[in-house]
């Protein structure tokens, strides 16, 4: 129930107390959902948190793909600094550039975009993420089994925080190659996962709070045939054991959304019904500013119920 994760989020608030120091028995965890650019709307909602002060009073957050990158910069305290990146035209449209497919190149380059932009364009805190008491959880598909993973132990430094970051965003074809942690292969985590709610619940979650980038009106949709046909021969050769997981992500995504559903202390957060639809590849400036402020202020309508004396602005 969302008054139950409220409450719990009223308390700690009241009591200020910090992650492995709590009492309240509970494991409040922050669920981010991935889809490229549709990240723009999560990444606008993690606005909404930071300028809320609310990032403490989660135990643990775990991120999909996107979800992953919005976490990372919520983490290290720079989610409103770094929004102007969803819609700089130098960085979109080099992170994304559809006309590399004609070279047989990635038409997202996640390589680029962590280890360039998120070391010299737009830093990224990362020592900030390895040191902060709010535990990561970013999650990946295993290339040879399809089942979600939880790359939390698997990060030590710097590098290896680059390195989970790549494999949770290394989309299936359009990005590339998959990327090896600890020598394993792991595809992006929105096959397996796109909203990391299985897992969480398997590491003992009590209260939950979702970020979602797709409306209560929007349903993954499958594949067609010649996307089958494609997309069933770049499994083969590169990760044959996600190919039934992509088959199947209509009845998976059904599942997470019964999970959340039905579990007893979740609030879930989405873009409002007549926002637009963003897809994968979006680029446009002016759709994706207008996604992180969308995102930005249906998060705040929701947590600013939590002190609704106290919290009354979140700036813009």
């Amino acid at each position: 129930m969302t008054a139950t994760v409220l409450q719990l989020l009223r308390n700690r608030k009241q009591e200020s107390s910090l992650p492995g120091r709590r009492n309240d028995g509970a494991r409040l965890v922050l669920l981010i959902e991935g889809g490229s650019s549709r990240g723009a709307y999560s990444s606008g909602m993690t606005i909404a948190i930071e300028q809320l002060g609310l990032l403490p009073l989660f135990d643990a957050v775990y991120g999909s793909s996107m979800g992953a990158l919005n976490a990372a910069w919520l983490l290290c305290g720079r989610a409103e600094s770094s929004k102007h990146a969803w819609w700089d035209p130098i960085i979109m449209r080099t992170t994304i550039n559809p006309t590399r497919a004609l070279r047989r190149q990635p038409i997202v380059d996640t390589q680029f975009l962590i280890h360039t932009v998120y070391t010299e364009i737009l830093p990224l805190g990362f020592q900030e993420i390895l040191d902060s008491p709010v535990e990561f959880h970013p999650i990946a598909t295993d290339a040879l089994t399809g089942q979600p993973v939880d790359l939390h132990q698997q990060i030590h430094d710097r590098s290896s925080l680059q390195a989970a970051l790549r494999a949770s965003t290394a989309m299936p074809l359009l990005a590339g190659e998959p990327v090896e942690v600890d020598g394993r292969l792991f595809v992006d985590a929105g096959l397996s996962e796109a909203v990391p709610v299985r897992t969480a619940l398997a590491q003992q979650a009590t209260h939950v709070v979702a970020l979602r980038t797709r409306r209560t009106d929007e349903i993954a949709s499958a594949p067609s045939r010649a996307e089958r046909l494609l997309m069933s021969r770049w499994f083969a050769r590169r990760a044959p054991g996600a190919t039934e997981t992509w088959l199947r992500r209509e009845p998976m995504r059904a599942e997470e959304e019964q999970l959340l559903a039905s579990h007893p202390a979740t609030l879930q957060i989405r873009p409002p019904l007549g926002s637009a639809k963003i897809g994968r590849t979006e680029r446009r400036p002016h759709l994706l500013r207008a996604a992180v402020e969308t995102g930005r202020q249906a998060a705040f309508d929701e947590l600013s119920r939590l002190e609704s004396a106290s919290i009354a602005y979140a700036p813009r």
